[in-house]
């Protein structure tokens, strides 16, 4: 059962609204330790001193900001506490938008928010107003004595709330090397046209639910299959280069793939048999050339 992690009250205008935070997300990582292969003993990591070697306990570590190589300027825990933003429990809400004009590069991590008690009209009051008017309410919170910026908008009966990038945090696409330029990036109006009948075969509504992380899936059966005493065979894989491929043959592919999906697997079952045949033959004649080679000698 999800449990509340922070309570304070969303606030706008004179208007103040009691609410508890919960996570939105539950990460299922598939997470490991470190062992000793020798021992099987976990590894326990130490803080040394990166001249002497010597380890530092705890309480003599401090912070520092690295200005050039091996120059630091260290600041204190108190330092830092003079200047932390203020401790408050406030959602304040500063301004109303349209939900398009957010790009989703700017979204973080998602959080429910949920009434307090007592405070189910009040909670009740805003969501339907921010349900009506299709705005998303950009605030600023204190969360663990840090200052976010975050979007409050409604999903069905419980508004959300989104931790936000700031923009000087989001890297400029044109600050990348390798973007193409214009004039690469020209299309026929053919290709575009079939391009945009792919996008209209492969269109549904998004289920999530249709969705899995089939790594972790994969990872989750490997480590039951190992606990049980199974052993695993490890099969090499080897990376062959990819062409470049032909981008109207491929598009037309991949439409003959939507509109038939049999004949397509057919045609690639096929080839992928014919390839391994001319592989087989190819390896026979090589296995009769060294035979008669040895002949010979």
């Amino acid at each position: 059962m999800p449990r509340s992690i922070w309570s304070g009250a969303i606030s706008f205008g004179l208007v103040n609204v009691p609410v508890k935070l919960f996570s939105a997300v539950s990460r299922k990582t598939v997470r490991f330790h470190q062992l000793n292969s020798d021992t099987g003993h976990r590894i326990a990591q130490k803080r040394v001193d990166s001249v002497t070697d010597e380890e530092v306990p705890y309480d003599k570590i401090v912070k520092g900001f690295e200005l050039t190589k091996e120059r630091y300027v260290v600041v204190t825990p108190d330092e830092l506490d003079s200047i932390a933003p203020e401790k408050t429990r406030a959602i304040d809400i500063e301004d109303f938008v349209d939900l398009e004009d957010i790009d989703p590069i700017f979204y973080d991590h998602p959080y429910y928010l949920v009434p307090d008690k007592g405070a189910a009209k009040a909670y009740a009051l805003l969501l339907e107003a921010m349900r009506e008017s299709g705005k998303v309410a950009i605030a600023r919170v204190v969360l663990r004595s840090k200052e976010q910026l975050v979007a409050i908008r409604p999903a069905g009966n419980v508004l959300t709330m989104e931790t936000m990038i700031f923009h000087d945090e989001v890297v400029p696409a044109d600050d990348l090397d390798e973007v193409p330029e214009a004039k690469d990036l020209k299309t026929s109006d053919r290709e575009l046209k079939m391009a945009q009948q792919l996008i209209d075969s492969l269109s549904s509504d998004f289920e999530p639910s249709k969705y899995h992380d089939e790594y972790r899936e994969k990872v989750l059966e490997l480590i039951e299959r190992k606990a049980d005493g199974e052993e695993i065979a490890i099969q090499p894989q080897e990376e062959e280069p990819q062409k470049v491929p032909d981008l109207m043959a491929a598009l037309e592919a991949s439409l003959a793939a939507v509109k038939d999906p049999e004949a397509a697997k057919s045609k690639s079952d096929g080839k992928s048999n014919g390839q391994a045949k001319a592989t087989k033959s190819e390896s026979g004649k090589k296995s009769s050339s060294r035979a008669k080679a040895g002949a010979k000698k």
